[in-house]
């Protein structure tokens, strides 16, 4: 969209950009502006296009025609004030307002899934995720916090996918065909857990672990 505004007596003019403009800038600048002459000087904004030195001088030299000058050229990267230097032209660089992150789910915002997850299943949650089923081969489960199952996993599973080392895998029967934790990948035992026990995967010093299952939910906080 082309925005025209007035601040007191200075008439800022900003480009599309680059990835919609349709037009050179100098016509943008006339339609923008119109038959009407500027009552002050012009401020151009160029938003993320790069001017060259000839672009430049061509609207330069229109506004002359038009009785104003281009007092500012406004841009977000450095390189397009350049040519406005090489003229002489006042130049000021505009900074990305910067996005505010969203805030990562808590690990302890839980997801209950009810039932088995079968071949070409693939469930993903935010938070930490419980399922009371199983987990057959070629299912995949994914969650930000822990991944708890209820029954046997035997598919895939990702604890912390938004990087959280401190995510865990726990299941009655822990048998998966591939475990991740964070950025950790590894297989799962092959050989049977003892009779009633439960199995959790963990990262320790960077590789992942099987171990006894800690009977905490939510985990304790370090």
């Amino acid at each position: 969209m082309v925005l025209l505004k007035l601040h007191t007596m200075t008439t800022h003019v900003q480009l599309t950009p680059e990835a919609s403009s349709q037009a050179t800038a100098l016509d943008e600048v006339k339609v923008q502006l119109g038959r009407a002459a500027p009552a002050g000087p012009v401020w151009l904004d160029c938003c993320d296009r790069l001017l060259r030195l000839p672009e430049l001088r061509a609207i330069e030299a229109w506004l002359q025609q038009q009785g104003c000058r281009l007092e500012r050229l406004q841009a977000r990267e450095p390189l397009a004030l350049v040519p406005a230097a090489a003229l002489g032209i006042e130049t000021e660089l505009l900074r990305e307002p910067e996005a505010t992150a969203a805030a990562p789910p808590p690990a302890d915002q839980l997801t209950i899934h009810r039932g088995t997850l079968r071949s070409g299943d693939h469930l993903e949650v935010e938070g930490s995720l419980l399922v009371l089923g199983d987990v057959n081969p070629g299912a995949r489960v994914s969650a930000g916090g822990d991944v708890r199952v209820w029954g046997r996993l035997r598919g895939v599973a990702h604890a912390g996918s938004r990087g959280d080392r401190r995510a865990r895998i726990v299941a009655l029967q822990l048998r998966p065909l591939q475990l991740r934790i964070a950025d950790a990948v590894a297989r799962g035992p092959e050989e049977l857990p003892p009779a009633g026990f439960c199995e959790q995967a963990v990262l320790e010093q960077g590789a992942i672990a099987i171990q006894p299952a800690d009977p905490h939910w939510p985990r304790p906080e370090s």
